[in-house]
């Protein structure tokens, strides 16, 4: 469609626009239009930290922006929703990354996995808060997680091993 007809279409009310450049049919079931919007902006964003212990029913925390990580070095985009942009290293950019559909559309984005999610909480407990990553980590461990999981997960992420063995020596 060109652009001249989207904005006829647009005018005419077939389409409503979500963000800068991101449009959606009025008759299109209702879907999270910041993840919509993550995800157009970069394919490689990833659902992290509160917004992620969210996804995964690990925290009471309604987080009051979608958290997304993106590799270190890359541009953060224009973003008209309530998205924080993160920049994670590169070399662990990866670990413990999925994809999942978001509700109401066939689009894809990323998400971290619960275990990585603990890990980042207590990487990142000066700008999160301590509590966080420690409520998160005592709600996993009830469902069952291994300690043994998280602790190699740890291993492969810098500065997270020492606060994260701290917090299970705890709660122990």
């Amino acid at each position: 469609m060109s652009r001249s007809a989207l904005y006829r279409a647009a005018a005419a009310g077939d389409f409503e626009r979500i963000a800068r450049g991101l449009y959606r049919p009025t008759d299109a079931p209702p879907a999270d239009w910041d993840w919509l919007e993550a995800a157009s902006r970069r394919d490689n964003a990833t659902i992290c930290l509160t917004s992620a212990l969210a996804y995964h029913d690990l925290t009471d925390a309604i987080p009051d922006a979608l958290d997304v990580a993106i590799p270190r070095g890359s541009r953060i985009p224009a973003s008209e929703g309530a998205i924080r942009w993160h920049l994670f290293a590169r070399e662990s950019f990866e670990i413990g990354r999925e994809q999942i559909e978001i509700p109401g559309t066939k689009e894809t984005i990323g998400i971290y996995s619960p275990q990585r999610t603990i890990v980042d909480a207590f990487r990142l407990r000066g700008e999160l808060g301590y509590e966080l990553g420690r409520d998160a980590l005592r709600t996993w461990l009830r469902r069952g997680g291994k300690p043994a999981d998280l602790m190699d997960l740890a291993t492969r992420i810098p500065r997270s091993k020492g606060p994260l063995l701290h917090a299970l020596e705890l709660l122990a």
